[in-house]
């Protein structure tokens, strides 16, 4: 069995200490699939509402279609209404204004006929749009960035991105509104290699803060699913566990079982859904904060600290030492936008800017994403949260984390947009 060349050149230290394991075999078929995996259909955080029956008659098969379509949106915009406004009237909308608003339709399952279209659909709302018909906002807290590594046990083997059947149910899953802020690899690239099913398993801090670096991320995820066939086309029994964090902590287990083979899609996808609620409701309460040891602090040079406190001490004297923070200082762990390298910088600056802060200190760096930074400011996390808000900051908290971002600057809608019901 032949490895490209391309595949040596990353990382030739690691595929040299799988091949001295004894482990060649599995990582190579890892790395030679045919299909590594599918990347994620929406991260949009559009409103979702799935589930919509329709049975519509046309002169032809096409107008059939399109007037169930249509008819969709009506049933979903009602359903929508009330999820958030329940027990009261659903405002009108014509059809060209839930046009304006539907982002799209997704086909769960559809028969058409010559003057017929019997059709289960899934309709797709702008939240910007919808939240103002709707009155709510258009923003959901997330937790700070988790990688996730599907692990699927099926026939004797372990596999993460080897075109599996579990890895396809994350990437359709549609995360966008929740409150877990997911990062999903393809499995493209060195994904195979680097996040295989033996990584769950490993406890090295060290070796994951270098993969969390490598994504993005803050901390680990690993949803993992055991399928048991009973017999080829039969009944199929998913065995569920939703684990975090590098010591593979488990918080729920669940068992799902379809009756025939065709039902191992939609079985795995409510695996997924419960799987969400889950690590959704661990967020809430706290249980999914970042692990401090996955956080690599620089060393400090003692000669270097005492010569910088003799400046400080000299140009502000008598004022409390900043590298020293009194007692009842806050460490917090802080998520800022990193478009650009210079970014990082000026966020740092900005941060430091505020009064209270003893220390700001970029511990994670994802250019394009959300960086992590920790600071220490001289008062509670209440008081840190509305100094950065009124130097300009959007603050949202989570899990005793903040996330910070500029505020956009206001704008004036274009005539035409308001809606009225009619």
């Amino acid at each position: 069995m032949t490895v490209p060349k391309r595949l040596f050149r990353p990382f030739p230290i690691l595929l040299g200490l799988a091949l001295l394991g004894g482990a060649s075999a599995i990582v190579v078929a890892q790395i030679e699939s045919g299909v590594r995996g599918i990347a994620p259909i929406d991260t949009s955080g559009s409103f979702e509402v799935t589930g919509v029956t329709v049975d519509v008659y046309g002169k032809t098969a096409d107008a059939a279609r399109f007037g169930g379509w249509r008819v969709a949106q009506r049933k979903a915009w009602r359903l929508l209404w009330g999820k958030y406004h329940a027990g009261t009237g659903v405002p009108a909308l014509s059809d060209s204004a839930l046009d304006s608003i539907v982002t799209g339709i997704e086909i769960e399952n559809e028969q058409i006929g010559p003057n017929r279209y019997i059709a289960k659909l899934g309709i797709l709302f702008d939240r910007a749009r919808a939240g103002q018909i709707l009155g709510v906002g258009g923003g959901v807290a997330r937790s700070l960035p988790l990688l996730v590594i599907p692990l699927q046990w099926s026939g004797g083997r372990a596999q993460t991105f080897a075109d599996t059947e579990w890895q396809a149910a994350w990437a359709r899953f549609r995360a966008g509104s929740g409150s877990i802020d997911y990062v999903r690899p393809r499995g493209t690239g060195p994904d195979s290699l680097l996040l295989n099913a033996g990584q769950v398993s490993r406890r090295s801090r060290v070796w994951w803060r270098a993969l969390l670096d490598q994504y993005g991320a803050a901390d680990v995820l690993s949803p993992k699913v055991r399928i048991e066939r009973q017999w080829p086309g039969g009944p199929v029994i998913g065995y569920f566990t939703a684990c975090y964090g590098p010591d593979d902590k488990v918080l729920t287990r669940f068992t799902l079982r379809t009756d025939t083979a065709a039902g191992l899609g939609p079985m795995l996808d409510e695996g997924v859904r419960r799987m969400d609620e889950t690590y959704s409701q661990a967020q809430a309460s706290g249980q999914l904060r970042p692990d401090a040891t996955l956080i690599i602090e620089q060393p400090v040079d003692p000669d270097t600290l005492e010569e910088e406190e003799g400046v400080l001490e000299e140009a502000l004297p008598g004022a409390e030492n900043p590298l020293n923070p009194a007692a009842g200082s806050t460490s917090v762990i802080i998520q800022f936008e990193t478009p650009d390298a210079g970014s990082v910088t000026r966020g740092e600056s900005a941060v430091r800017g505020v009064p209270g802060i003893g220390g700001a200190q970029t511990t994670s760096l994802a250019i394009g994403g959300y960086s992590v930074m920790r600071v220490t400011y001289a008062g509670d996390l209440a008081a840190l949260r509305s100094a950065l808000a009124a130097r300009g900051w959007r603050v949202e908290e989570s899990g005793g984390n903040l996330r910070i971002r500029r505020a956009p600057a206001p704008s004036t809608p274009p005539a035409g947009d308001n809606v009225t019901g009619g």
